[in-house]
């Protein structure tokens, strides 16, 4: 099966060159790679053109999750659309071929991959990391959602994988919310009773190191996203995930005796919740 790899743009420096030779060092190798730029004022272009890359040139004011990687897939030459972002890179040569395997089963259409934290990530965001990419893979289907709750619809834009024929017959990314676009498509595409694959082989280098301020922002886009789509609330509640969470970190944190994170973990907290509940109250 052939695979169109697309990765949104913007000032992505000389990191896009190490991203793109890993990705053209696969062992699987990329049919193309679409990289959609939104006006770029660096050499992420320049760098681009210099791998043979496909670039679409976007006004960066017209940039959003959902229609920006729309925009690319309907562009796209291949049976496959692997997705990934400027931050991320192939922890290894087989990552693409990893991703893209439990495709091959009829009722699998998408998969996602694992997050390495990047070796100078925050301890937070290690345990965060961890504990959305676990190390034992597995397939989940609407039928999970008694057990999984609103981890069922868990997806990743990172490092994904996704059927083009599925993808525009569910209707691609979601382009009416600020984020969460991954996993409102991927709920849609369980509840018309497809499969997602969890692939735990499929790895790549990729966390964040979010300020207070970032995160707060994050999570109002991420309530605003879900009060566009409530019927995903209907199905499973947020709060009780977030509770794990929580109780999960806590347990990282004093394990490794390092209570001094304690404090900013609780600021976390409260950034994260009220920047959701406000999102979810405002829009």
């Amino acid at each position: 099966m052939n695979v169109s790899v697309i990765i949104p743009t913007l000032n992505a420096g000389t990191s896009i060159g190490e991203l793109l030779d890993r990705l053209l060092s696969q062992t699987s190798k990329p049919f193309e790679i679409i990289l959609i730029d939104s006006s770029s004022e660096d050499d992420t272009v320049f760098i681009a053109k210099q791998k043979n890359v496909n670039i679409i040139s976007i006004d960066r004011k017209n940039f959003n999750h959902g229609k920006t990687r729309n925009m690319a897939a309907e562009k796209a030459n291949s049976e496959i659309l692997v997705f990934m972002t400027q931050d991320a890179l192939p922890y290894d040569r087989n990552m693409l071929v990893n991703l893209t395997k439990p495709l091959s089963e009829p009722k699998i259409v998408a998969s996602y991959g694992r997050h390495i934290p990047y070796p100078d990530a925050p301890i937070s965001e290690s345990f965060s990391r961890n504990f959305n990419y676990p190390e034992k893979s597995f397939i989940k289907g609407f039928e999970d959602l008694k057990n999984m709750g609103i981890k069922t619809f868990f997806f990743s834009n990172s490092c994904s994988a996704v059927r083009k024929k599925e993808f525009m017959e569910a209707g691609k990314f979601p382009e009416n919310v600020r984020a969460n676009e991954d996993m409102i498509f991927a709920a849609n595409l369980l509840r018309k009773g497809y499969k997602i694959a969890y692939a735990s082989d499929a790895k790549i280098m990729h966390s964040h190191n979010y300020s207070l301020l970032s995160l707060f922002r994050r999570y109002y886009n991420i309530g605003s996203s879900l009060k566009k789509h409530k019927w995903i609330l209907e199905h499973a509640k947020s709060e009780g995930e977030g509770l794990r969470f929580i109780r999960q970190q806590v347990i990282f944190i004093t394990e490794k005796g390092k209570y001094y994170h304690l404090p900013y973990i609780l600021a976390e907290v409260i950034a994260k919740y009220s920047g959701y509940r406000l999102g979810l109250l405002l829009g």
